[in-house]
């Protein structure tokens, strides 16, 4: 993809008016979000059917597991090439076609007939939606431009932080008052509406910005990094049923992913064009450290978003739309910081938000670290939100540092493997905290062992629960002190994030903003 010569080398006296975000590009990035919501939401909105599913089609919860494990798969294989199909067909069709695909993915999956068929649906689902949020995130990067990422990533954030909180609140209120269906047949109505937005307000490409690109498709990366990507997902994603990280077979689906994954890095090395990943971008200091960042956030993100409901199914008792009512503070904290940790940034650097939003972080976890049998839901919920304010200033100025020091040329493939690196946290995460979870409720419940650990004790009558909450409640709380631990890590990258503002890199970038839209 050809480099558009400057556009932006605007007076010192203009600098005022690139400032403020042109309303055009907020326009944007409110369309962009109508599309994201879909992917997001869904990440966490089957999971509280899981149970009705397992009744509706006599299926054990390990056969259940892979209508999550199946469309986490297809987010981590199809994110990779992402990058080089916007490259090359530009952001406005390969978006609109990820629509089209996560909607078709989620029709059929709400008229599955069976077990397998919704598997297979959830697969054609997930790949739609791994295309989503890398895909906006490009389009946005160029209208944008670098110096005023903070602002248009704070706006992007804010379904990826609220998507896991309102997610189990809608799946919850749909799975008990209306149809386990609808949580698929939800996404016809949003799906639709996004796909007139986006033919209304998406800009077509101009030239050397996709659309007609010359890069041609990696093939010999496809077949190593997806591949790779899909093989550690799927070994972190066994460790829970086959015993945990040191079982043989675990370890030999991440021993078979980490090699591909190696090949593919020597590949990328070794290539003169670009390859699927460009692992040369992480000879920029500044996006290696942002990314090393993201992938914990992640783990903190999505790990956090498996302990937190289902303390309260299991160890509290409640239904899946009380859980996921507990869950709004955290939310609500999310939506109040990241509009300030967008300016923040912009003006100051994220080195100097990002580490607040870690130490926020960590003192929101302690009181689920220190949980009790009968902790006030008012002091979790008060906890919750400064968790969320800690989320709000962490995540997306940490993704936006990654992308000012870039050229606008290497933003759709930096947008890409921020979003891997996002997805390979999370999945990390999930996978730790789970085995973790699992063997800390079966050493002191043993006969709660069974399929699954903490799955079997979300089904204990509630005097059985009475008695047995104590040691529940301890077993989550060593849990989350693994989350916390986890979640300080962060705060090693942070202290290298940028410390400056756009305005003291202005003159470094103006050669990299994009052209104006039309």
């Amino acid at each position: 993809m050809a480099e558009s010569p400057p556009t932006d080398l605007a007076p010192p006296g203009a600098s005022a008016a690139t400032e403020r975000l042109d309303p055009q590009v907020i326009l944007l990035g409110l369309v962009i979000v109508s599309g994201t919501v879909m992917a997001i939401l869904d990440t966490t909105i089957v999971n509280v059917a899981l149970q009705t599913l397992g009744k509706d089609f006599h299926a054990s919860l390990s056969t259940i597991q892979w209508t999550i494990t199946g469309y986490t798969l297809a987010l981590g294989t199809v994110i990779p090439i992402t990058g080089w199909a916007v490259d090359r067909f530009g952001g406005r069709r390969v978006w609109m076609l990820s629509i089209v695909l996560f909607v078709a993915g989620s029709v059929l999956s709400g008229a599955s007939w069976n077990i397998q068929s919704l598997i297979i649906f959830r697969v054609l689902q997930g790949l739609g939606g791994g295309m989503l949020m890398p895909t906006g995130m490009a389009i946005l990067t160029m209208a944008a431009g670098p110096r005023r990422m903070g602002r248009i990533m704070s706006i992007v954030g804010v379904p990826m932080l609220l998507g896991p909180v309102l997610g189990p609140v809608i799946g919850g209120w749909l799975v008990e008052d209306v149809d386990w269906r609808w949580i698929f047949f939800v996404n016809l109505p949003v799906g639709a509406l996004a796909f007139a937005l986006a033919w209304w307000k998406v800009p077509h490409e101009q030239e050397g910005q996709g659309g007609g690109g010359s890069t041609a498709l990696d093939l010999r990366g496809l077949f190593l990094l997806p591949p790779g990507f899909a093989l550690l997902i799927y070994g972190l994603s066994t460790a829970n049923s086959n015993g945990g990280f040191g079982s043989t077979s675990t370890i030999a689906w991440l021993v078979a992913g980490a090699v591909l994954v190696a090949l593919f890095v020597l590949h990328s090395l070794q290539r003169r064009e670009r390859s699927l990943i460009d692992v040369r971008l992480f000879t920029d200091r500044t996006f290696a450290t942002a990314s090393v960042a993201v992938f914990l956030v992640g783990i903190a993100l999505m790990g956090s978003m498996l302990l937190i409901p289902l303390y309260y199914q299991t160890a509290r008792g409640e239904g899946a739309l009380a859980a996921g009512l507990l869950l709004a503070p955290q939310g609500l904290g999310a939506a109040t910081a990241m509009p300030f940790s967008g300016i923040v940034t912009d003006k100051l650097g994220a080195g100097r938000i990002v580490p607040v939003g870690i130490v926020l972080l960590v003192v929101g976890t302690i009181p689920f670290a220190l949980v009790g049998a009968h902790t006030s839901y008012w002091y979790l919920g008060a906890a919750l939100y400064v968790r969320g304010l800690g989320l709000g200033c962490t995540m997306m100025p940490t993704m936006s540092a990654a992308l000012t020091t870039l050229a606008r040329s290497a933003a759709s493939r930096a947008s890409s493997t921020l979003n891997i690196l996002v997805q390979l946290g999370g999945s990390v995460g999930v996978a730790l905290l789970a085995v973790i979870l699992s063997r800390q409720i079966s050493s002191r419940l043993p006969q709660a062992g069974g399929n699954g650990g903490a799955a079997g004790v979300g089904e204990i009558p509630d005097r059985i629960r009475e008695q047995v909450a104590p040691k529940l409640a301890d077993a989550f709380g060593t849990t989350f002190w693994v989350s916390m631990v986890l979640t300080a890590v962060l705060i090693v990258p942070a202290l290298l994030l940028p410390k400056h503002g756009k305005d003291d890199r202005a003159d470094a970038t103006a050669g990299d903003a994009p052209p104006p839209m039309a």
